[in-house]
């Protein structure tokens, strides 16, 4: 079976330890250890790996978060890729630091990357994987926070947290979203 998982951030050195790539960090960890390396491709950097059965195309778009759509329906379709076997991977300032959500539809929730997504796929009907950056800015302040860096602690306990985005990933790509939600959802 085929995956097509995406890692949503922004190109470019100013945007590299930002909350808002979260995706591209946990993407870049999936792909380290499954010994692949991304090459510059249409629309972006792409790696290829296979977790047991499962043949995964790791996508990290170039088109920047809010143009995320484009990269995603043209993989999915070169690829000829079921829509619920893509996977999303999403920051989320409504979720506390370092907690996973994973879910098998939803709205954007103001997230322009997934909005752009859904208006390319016509549908909200597409999993995602929502990595929290918890909340922690003043009223009005939140692009500033959301593109601002994550803190010495946040840091500190990135690699955990980056590591059980990873399972979750291989668990959605080899159990199935539902035994993975239940598996991930609450860690």
């Amino acid at each position: 079976m085929k995956y097509l998982i995406v890692g949503l951030g922004n190109i470019g050195p100013e945007y590299a330890n930002t909350r808002h790539n979260a995706g591209f960090r946990i993407a870049d960890a999936l792909a380290a250890g499954g010994n692949a390396s991304f090459s510059t491709e249409r629309y972006g950097d792409i790696a290829r790996m296979r977790v047991k059965n499962a043949q995964l195309v790791i996508l990290k778009p170039s088109t920047y978060m809010n143009l995320s759509g484009n990269a995603v329906r043209y993989w999915k379709e070169k690829e000829g890729i079921e829509i619920e076997n893509i996977l999303v991977i999403v920051d989320d300032c409504a979720i506390p630091f370092g907690a996973i959500r994973i879910k098998g539809s939803g709205s954007d929730a103001g997230h322009n990357g997934l909005k752009n997504i859904a208006q390319m796929l016509g549908t909200q009907a597409y999993p995602r994987l929502r990595f929290g950056i918890g909340n922690d800015f003043p009223r009005g302040m939140q692009i500033e926070y959301v593109l601002g860096a994550f803190t010495k602690a946040e840091e500190e306990a990135m690699p955990e947290r980056i590591d059980i985005a990873v399972e979750a990933i291989k668990a959605f790509c080899l159990t199935g979203i539902e035994r993975a939600m239940n598996m991930y959802n609450k860690k």
